[in-house]
């Protein structure tokens, strides 16, 4: 059997079981009114939640970027792809989280999934007998890094500090590290980080907290679960990424500088790339302002007052919508091919929802996934709303 054979197969397997993901071309800039394969449609899947991805001042800061250092890097941070720019933007950012860090130190890379492969290969690698514990519905990155690592792993389920506590106690290790998201990118809840800080505490552990889908979004500055929740903790690092609610692209690790250090040198996933353009991190300096400014506060605000708006007109009899105090607003269907279907339904009706099935989720649990940002309005939610609520009159057995 040729290949092309061989995949075509695989291909029709995945259509069997409603698997099969297809990409669609947007044709505009991001927001929620976008043009999609020359139609007219209202997302509601884009993780842009403070509406920053096409805002005005920082696609003028793009701009000046790659007019003072160009369109590219040219090289690895190690060899001459470190700016100017990234160093200033890793210094602002030590600096807005100083106080949940002793000696803070910040390092920008690429992407979120870049950087939690960063993270994880280069604890790994800094005791042989390191045992990692990973929260059940953590990122694919995460569960790739530990993949990448090769390292010995213990899941605890989701957001169960009792059984966590079990395993810790359980498994002796010269260096013990527990993983979680903060906010589950499939389900919008957040993890008990305080109580998962307390109990790192007892038995010495490190604590990685994932806040991809909490940065810019929580807290009064919009600095993410650390802020939202004053957490500080001497064994802890941090990521959060910025290409969601900051609009642009890339992700940071905030920890220890001697920590920092240590990923610097260890790092496949840091070293061995070609640094991002120089002027994404000149723009993210006026993300950032305008996240920690008056316009972050007026946006949360908004984005609160849309979940708000959201669960007052959802009102579903069979379907599940789990509690979400974020951005992220699920609604559980269950079959594959059905959650297709209600995804088709949406779309016909001009509004972009995904329907999220496994492996991203767990069986019986396909979805939608309801992003919502600042920069929808409330008609516009209402209207989704209503949407839903009439799929599932048609499509609910």
């Amino acid at each position: 059997m040729d290949l092309s054979t061989r995949i075509a197969q695989r291909l029709a397997a995945l259509d069997q079981q409603g698997l099969r993901r297809r990409l669609r071309q947007v044709e505009t800039a991001c927001g929620p009114k976008v043009r999609v394969n020359e139609r007219d449609m209202l997302a509601f899947c884009s993780n842009d939640y403070l509406g920053l991805a096409s805002h005005p001042e920082i696609i003028a800061a793009l701009q000046e970027g790659a007019l003072r250092y160009g369109a590219g890097s040219g090289a690895s941070h190690l060899i001459s792809g470190h700016s100017h720019a990234h160093a200033l933007l890793e210094a602002r950012l030590a600096q807005l989280y100083s106080p949940y860090f002793d000696s803070p130190r910040a390092l920008y890379l690429s992407t979120g999934y870049m950087a939690n492969l960063a993270v994880i290969t280069s604890l790994a690698r800094l005791e042989q007998e390191t045992v990692f514990f990973s929260e059940r519905l953590n990122h694919a990155s995460i569960i790739d890094g530990l993949k990448l690592a090769r390292a010995t792993t213990c899941i605890y389920e989701h957001a169960d500090v009792t059984h966590l506590g079990r395993l810790l106690s359980e498994t002796p290790a010269a260096m013990r590290v527990v993983v979680t998201d903060s906010v589950f990118s499939m389900d919008g809840n957040l993890a008990p980080l305080r109580e998962l800080a307390e109990l790192c505490g007892q038995y010495d552990a490190i604590l990685v907290v994932d806040d991809a889908h909490g940065f810019g979004v929580l807290g009064e500055q919009g600095l993410g679960a650390l802020e939202a929740l004053s957490l500080q903790y001497v064994n802890l690092i941090y990521m959060g990424t910025l290409g969601k609610a900051a609009g642009v692209s890339g992700a940071f690790v905030v920890a220890h500088e001697q920590l920092v250090e240590w990923i610097v040198q260890q790092a496949r996933s840091y070293i061995y790339t070609t640094a991002a353009a120089p002027a994404l991190a000149h723009a993210l300096q006026t993300s950032l302002d305008l996240i920690t400014g008056t316009q972050g506060r007026q946006r949360r605000a908004s984005l609160a007052a849309h979940q708000a708006t959201l669960k007052q007109y959802l009102h579903l009899q069979k379907w599940q919508a789990p509690e979400s105090d974020t951005a992220i607003q699920p609604v559980i269907i269950g079959g594959n091919e059905l959650a297709s279907q209600v995804g088709s339904f949406l779309w016909n009706q001009g509004l972009w929802v995904p329907a999220i099935r496994p492996p991203t989720v767990p069986a019986d649990t396909a979805r939608l996934r309801i992003t919502l940002s600042a920069a929808h309005t409330r008609n516009e939610v209402t209207r989704l709303a209503r949407a839903v609520v009439q799929a599932e009159q048609e499509y609910a057995a």
